[in-house]
């Protein structure tokens, strides 16, 4: 085992009351891929900012290699002092830094890098932060709900180039697929403390749950310790007195544990206000376009939205799906076409910006629009305080402004908010964004559980697999031009029906070109049988002998790149060995199309 580069030991951090970290764990080596996993709250960024020397610990010790860099995302960057995304970005690299590496990054990232900080989407931010941080290839790669507002060729890019990266990373996100891609180790903070699994996030949910199970147990039989005990204290025989008061002081013992187990955060208890049904026809959208300028958003596009329904809408960022979704529920007039709402619609709306919340309300006052402290849940008279516990709140917090939550509580909050209104349409605009994995859970039983119809935009691939119906989409996702194709199904349903459909254009293609090619036998087909030409045949038998020797030339590469002390020792050789394993590659996937080709044509000339 690899002596940790970073490990942070018996970590205590208090901002009053209970302790946030309380003898937290936490050590980090290289390669290493881990996935820090908590409930909103816990303390997963607070313990990330203590690693990367953000924020200091109250007591603990941290000890961090010398030698060994570290990068943190900050969920808002600072671009003061910076003129440009570009400048922003190369301001991460030290003196040893390949500087065409932030290029790489930003174009990958879809930056130019001559944006303007001050004028950069919430979207932009995130990537020209990523660039930054990502440019340097730390030893140490700390990020922190990365795939917020990417989209999704954006984050299955990252995903790629994480997987591939010879820094240890340390990640903290709401997407489920997203971290069984990337993590190969689990850490769990959990009312204070930290556990390891030495696994990636795929199988985190089995043996946190056999966690739990295990710590009831050994609480029912703490529980039945103590009831034998004071049973003997009434009824033993009586013994010694010395005997007797060591016993005594025991069974106290025994009862301050029992009493001062803190039992896992508990989940959220809440239902969805359903108001009155509406009509069997919500939405009915008939020729439906939009164009701003020169760019076509929405071409002439049809969709009939019955009761029900769970649609998603998925894309590039840029393609339209706000501006469609504004379209299909009424918010905005399409340039032609016509959309007819359906009757007695009951719209609730969770906004993908959180414009809906003022940072300077209280979160009592948000919940009843400032009318008193009781508010109307599911036909119920609720006093404020009482339902904020059902979404993990405490009754203190509610003379607490907005602007004191995190990311994860505003979210929380805005959905504790549309789930008191009466409503039978659903509209929800990234709804996942900073949430964590069990008010996921939570959301998505609602989701799959509403009898109204649900509208959503997610980047969540995991998300959008458990809840939805059907999936929207632009027809062209690598350059939308306004077309818009309706698939059945979740996000891989869609995926496997535009692999279908571009297999059967491929199939239809080659028929076409058969059927236009000059028939056996007629007076345009050429004199004599048809023959490889001697360079075809050529390389039809070398081919495979020359793929061998690359195969065995990468695998050398691979070899020297293994060595973990490679590049902390000569990282010029490092990145010329990188550089050559690539060339490689692309050599060996050139040659093996070109065999394909040719031992295809051999076929079809000798049958």
């Amino acid at each position: 085992m690899a002596p940790p580069i970073l490990k942070l030991d018996n970590i205590y951090l208090s901002f009053g009351g209970a302790p946030l970290l309380n003898g937290t764990n936490f050590q980090v080596e290289p390669g290493d891929r881990i996935c820090l996993v908590g409930r909103n709250g816990s303390g997963k960024s607070t313990l990330m900012k203590i690693a990367a020397g953000m924020v200091e610990a109250q007591s603990g010790e941290v000890f961090r290699h010398p030698s060994s860099t570290i990068r943190y995302l900050e969920q808002a960057p600072d671009f003061a002092g910076y003129s440009t995304v570009q400048a922003y970005a190369e301001a991460g690299l030290g003196p040893s830094d390949d500087p065409y590496r932030v290029a790489y990054l930003l174009d990958h990232l879809g930056l130019s890098g001559q944006e303007d900080p001050a004028q950069l989407s919430g979207g932009e931010s995130r990537r020209a932060a990523l660039a930054r941080v990502m440019a340097p290839e730390p030893d140490i790669l700390m990020l922190d709900e990365p795939t917020n507002h990417l989209d999704l060729p954006t984050i299955e890019w990252l995903e790629g180039e994480l997987q591939k990266s010879r820094s240890a990373l340390v990640l903290i996100s709401h997407d489920r697929r997203f971290l069984e891609r990337v993590s190969t180790a689990t850490v769990w903070l959990d009312r204070g403390l930290s556990r390891r699994l030495d696994r990636g996030f795929a199988y985190f949910e089995e043996w946190r749950d056999k966690v739990l199970e295990e710590e009831e147990l050994e609480q029912h039989k703490l529980g039945k310790q103590i009831e034998r005990e004071e049973h003997w204290l009434r009824y033993g025989v009586t013994a010694r007195r010395k005997r007797n008061m060591r016993r005594l002081g025991n069974l106290q013992s025994l009862r301050a544990d029992y009493r001062g187990h803190k039992g896992p955060q508990g989940t959220i208890q809440a239902n969805v206000t359903e108001g009155r049904e509406s009509g069997k026809l919500v939405i009915e959208a008939e020729g439906i376009t939009k164009q701003y300028g020169e760019r076509q958003i929405v071409t002439p596009f049809s969709i009939r939205v019955h009761r029900g329904d769970c649609i998603g809408l998925v894309g590039p960022n840029g393609a339209g799906k706000t501006t469609l979704l504004k379209m299909l529920t009424g918010q905005l007039q399409p340039d032609s076409g016509t959309i007819k709402l359906g009757t007695n619609l009951e719209i609730a709306t969770l906004d993908q910006k959180r414009e809906d919340l003022n940072p300077e309300d209280t979160l009592a006052h948000y919940l009843t629009d400032g009318r008193g402290e009781s508010l109307l849940v599911n036909g119920e008279q609720r006093h404020v305080a009482g339902y904020m516990k059902d979404f993990l709140f405490q009754p203190e917090q509610m003379r607490t402004p907005i602007k004191n939550l995190s990311g994860g509580e505003r979210a929380r909050l805005m959905l504790a908010r549309i789930m008191a209104k009466p409503s039978n349409l659903l509209i929800l605009d990234e709804p996942t964004n900073d949430l964590d994995i069990e008010t996921l859970d939570l959301l998505q039983e609602i989701v799959a559980g509403y009898t109204g119809t649900v509208i959503l935009v997610s980047h969540d691939r995991d998300f959008l697999d458990r809840t939805v119906t059907s999936t929207l989409a632009p027809a062209n996702p690598d350059a939308p031009d306004g077309r818009w194709i309706e698939y059945a199904g979740g996000y891989t349903d869609m995926m496997a029906q535009r692999k279908g459909a571009q297999d059967e254009k491929r199939k239809a293609d080659k028929a076409k070109a058969e059927a236009s090619a000059p028939a056996k036998g007629t007076s345009d087909a050429p004199k004599g049988k048809v023959k490889l030409s001697f360079k075809q045949k050529f390389a039809l038998e070398n081919l495979p002998k020359e793929m061998e020797k690359l195969q065995a030339e990468m695998a050398a590469r691979e070899a020297k790149m293994a060595d973990a002390n490679l590049f902390s020792k000569d990282p010029a050789s490092f990145n010329r060995i990188a550089g050559e394993l690539e060339k490689l590659r692309e050599k060996l996937v050139q040659m093996e199309e070109e065999w394909l080709e040719l031992e295809m044509l051999r076929e079809e000339l000798q049958g």
